[in-house]
């Protein structure tokens, strides 16, 4: 289905050879959003038009743009861009949805002649991509709220003991205070029988025609863990003064989401609504913990990052870029580049 070269093809072009994939891969506040757009323009220069399909889970929500920095209206004009703005926060979005529509989107992008380029950090979607996915039960309010009363009785560690019992596998990487995974591997155990590790059982010859329909991921990952630390601050701190707590504020005051939903549990947000509860629990007139908030976030989004690089560096078929260079998106460019045999 994949060819493995590419060349000039016009975009109108229906009988054009499908294109393979390219996806570029990392660590959050790594470059992924600047090399894209990038390789985008360097393709442009040889005729070759580009699509971005976001694998990113949080941003997909509308309303939800200074917390994930989500590109700017600039960049969602400059190359066409999807699964950006799909969801309303209400609801959720899974790792089936995402592998189902991803896989629509690379048909149709591939079918007008672009390339499509597979760009973000959720490292879940890249799995189920690469690996496959089984159908996984969906959600079931009651048994949320029942697992939810228990932990308010009995505490999360109490029930990540229960997940221990019933699915090892899955207790033995999640931490006993990972309220979110613990309480959906539970609710999956309940709904199925089944536990929740027996839905992630990759088969090798899956794994690799995945792969093969990827065609080439490019991984960026610092060599030195200070430097992505560094950028993790200025990123927060640039969040903050762009008016992130203000729009924390706003979807508070939708008054239909909660921080148990998996918009809320984003890395930031979670923190911000956690400021934000407290500061509502003190007198009236109570100050918002500002500098607590910063410090929870950016230990939340350094710990996210380490989490990241340890899922990638298990995909011995990634080629690395070493995103703390100073010529790292140069050197990304050109190693796409390479891959599709245009010239430099």
């Amino acid at each position: 289905m994949f060819c493995t070269s590419a060349h000039s093809a016009p975009s109108d072009s229906a009988s054009a050879p499908h294109l393979p994939c390219i996806a570029i891969a990392g660590p959050t506040a790594s470059g992924k959003t600047a090399g894209a757009l990038a390789l985008a323009e360097a393709l442009a220069k040889h005729r070759q038009a580009v699509e971005i399909i976001s694998v990113d889970s949080a941003l997909v929500y509308r309303g939800m743009d200074i917390g994930t920095a989500k590109p700017t209206a600039q960049e969602l004009a400059a190359v066409p861009h999807h699964l950006i703005d799909i969801r309303d926060p209400l609801h959720a979005y899974s790792a089936a949805e995402f592998v189902q529509d991803a896989q629509r989107l690379v048909a149709q992008i591939q079918a007008r002649g672009a390339l499509p380029l597979l760009v973000g950090g959720t490292m879940l979607y890249f799995k189920a991509l690469f690996d496959g996915i089984d159908d996984m039960p969906a959600a079931d309010p009651s048994v949320r709220a029942r697992l939810e009363a228990q932990a308010l009785a009995q505490g999360w560690p109490a029930l990540h003991d229960e997940l221990a019992r019933i699915d090892p596998a899955t207790a033995a990487r999640l931490a006993p205070a990972d309220s979110q995974r613990i309480q959906r591997a539970l609710e999956v155990w309940l709904v199925s029988g089944r536990p929740l590790s027996s839905f992630h059982t990759a088969k090798k010859g899956a794994s690799n025609a995945a792969l093969a329909s990827a065609g080439v991921v490019f991984s960026l990952e610092p060599q030195n863990r200070t430097w992505l630390h560094e950028r993790i601050v200025q990123r927060f701190d640039a969040m903050l003064e762009a008016g992130f707590i203000d729009e924390v504020c706003r979807l508070r005051a939708r008054g239909d989401l909660h921080p148990d939903l998996p918009s809320m549990r984003c890395v930031g947000y979670r923190q911000a609504w956690q400021a934000l509860d407290s500061q509502q629990a003190q007198a009236s007139g109570a100050e918002l913990d500002r500098d607590g908030l910063r410090e929870r976030g950016i230990i939340a989004t350094r710990q996210l990052a380490k989490r990241q690089i340890t899922w990638l560096r298990s995909m011995p078929e990634r080629q690395t870029i070493a995103c703390d260079q100073p010529h790292a998106t140069q050197m990304l460019v050109q190693a796409a580049l390479r891959y599709l045999k245009l010239g430099c």
